[in-house]
């Protein structure tokens, strides 16, 4: 068997006393699109910095395409691209400089004028950093990040903050770099972004790895069951919910009810007589096919963008 282009195990950092990672296992291979999916300070940035040679572990593995990222030099730095979770330029650089700057610093590199037609920057060549939107400067960073023509992406939260049209575009261009069978570590709070384009989900939260498959996988461990989200006009102790006819489980979040039901009629027939009885109301509900939120609330008990 070949070894995986990304191997992870026992990973752990501490940053004084806060432990950001806590033993995280995984491993990437060859042509994957492979998501970290958690929420905002699961320790998603901190395995990617450790894997872009950012970062020193405290101790466990972390190897890319073989190599140590911290100590492998200029070999490792030229199979890796990167888009951090926040890029930064001279407001004054224009993009042609920019893109051509960052080719300079590799042996191997792409067309960069190439590389401007691909990611649609071609009439922003001589722009300012500074006049490019939002998304336009994600896409340079982009394309820096494929100016040398890498084996292996990290994507660290590319398209966080950026307007749904936007953030389509950075899809787009994802799943062109998996038909190109390149390997794409990609960190995401979007539970949409990982289903569409993630081959493989690893579930991480308070700096460790709950569960890994492919998000059919994962899902299915929630099969059979119907997410229902309800308001109400008073609240009720999670216990009445949970008790209903058909509920697997109940949660209350911010004051919306997030209840499994085996049998969702049954539940929301239930569920109407028991608001009758306590004279409450319902001021709205939703009904939801399974998902990954699903999963992640029944292995956290918490929202994923909590």
């Amino acid at each position: 068997m070949t070894e995986p282009v990304i191997q992870v195990q026992g990973l752990y950092k501490n940053y004084g006393t806060v432990a950001a990672l806590r033993g995280v296992d995984f491993s990437v291979e060859q042509g994957e699109v492979f998501g970290l999916l958690g929420p905002n300070g699961a320790g998603k940035t901190t395995t990617v910095e450790i894997l872009e040679g950012m970062r020193t572990p405290d101790r466990g593995l972390a190897r890319v395409c073989g190599l140590n990222p911290e100590k492998s030099g200029n070999r490792f730095k030229e199979m890796i691209g990167a888009v951090l979770q926040s890029t930064s330029l001279p407001d004054k650089i224009r993009v042609k400089e920019a893109i051509e700057l960052f080719a300079k610093f590799y042996s191997a590199r792409a067309n960069t004028d190439d590389l401007l037609k691909r990611f649609q920057l071609d009439e922003k060549r001589d722009a300012f950093y500074s006049q490019l939107s939002g998304g336009q400067k994600q896409r340079l960073a982009l394309a820096m990040a494929l100016v040398n023509n890498p084996q292996v992406i990290f994507l660290d939260e590319p398209t966080a903050g950026l307007d749904p049209q936007v953030r389509r575009e950075i899809y787009d261009i994802i799943e062109e770099l998996k038909s190109e069978k390149k390997t794409v570590l990609l960190t995401t709070h979007y539970i949409e972004e990982a289903e569409r384009l993630c081959d493989r989900v690893a579930i991480i939260d308070y700096g460790r790895v709950i569960k890994t498959g492919t998000p059919r996988e994962l899902k299915h461990t929630s099969a059979g069951t119907t997410r229902i989200e309800v308001r109400l006009a008073r609240p009720v102790s999670d216990g009445i919910l949970a008790h209903l006819d058909g509920v697997a489980d109940c949660r209350e979040f911010d004051g919306t009810y997030v209840v499994h039901s085996t049998r969702a009629p049954q539940t929301i027939v239930a569920l109407v007589k028991e608001l009758e009885s306590e004279n409450n109301e319902l001021q709205s509900l939703e009904m939801f096919s399974p998902s990954l939120e699903d999963v992640f609330i029944e292995l956290t008990g918490r929202r994923l963008r909590d």
